[in-house]
């Protein structure tokens, strides 16, 4: 996998992984507006396994707004993402504050690129691959990096919060 030299589509999440001279691959896809599963239908679009591509979900960890990464075909555990960062209790955010916080919108929202720097969790099963897919910042966009890239980008702990 190398890295892209010149960004085509540069997505804030692509200009971070850039500027962090990360390698990556960009996938893209036509997205169906339709579509019930923005990650399932990625992982079927791209005809990648569904546990290696990883959606971005927005959630509040004791008022604190934060971001659990795992895989599409599962959920978030709150209360493992809670555990996680050492808090107490947690929810998911609205979406709007999840889009207004992070620059991007549902379905394409990325853990990398973010307009603010949020606490972030990934999901233990990430380690199974040799690379993951996530969101490059809006559907139909796709970033495949190592998972140890994006952990070391996001300054992620990692933890088991799918279900």
């Amino acid at each position: 996998m190398a890295a892209n030299k010149k960004p085509t589509d540069a997505t804030p999440a692509f200009v971070a992984l850039h500027r962090a001279n990360i390698p990556f691959t960009p996938h893209t896809y036509v997205h169906d507006p339709r579509a019930e599963s923005f990650g399932m239908e990625a992982a079927a679009a791209l005809g990648v396994e569904p546990g290696r591509v990883f959606k971005t979900l927005m959630a509040e960890v004791d008022g604190e707004l934060c971001v659990g990464v795992v895989p599409v075909m599962g959920s978030l555990d709150l209360k493992a993402l809670a555990d996680a960062l050492g808090g107490k209790r947690a929810q998911m955010a609205d979406a709007a504050q999840a889009q207004r916080a992070t620059g991007y919108v549902i379905g394409g929202i990325s853990p990398l690129g973010q307009k603010r720097k949020h606490r972030t969790v990934v999901d233990k099963t990430s380690a199974q691959w040799p690379t993951i897919f996530v969101s490059g910042g809006r559907r139909g966009l796709e970033a495949e990096v190592q998972p140890s890239d994006l952990i070391l980008l996001t300054e992620a702990v990692v933890a088991r919060i799918a279900r």
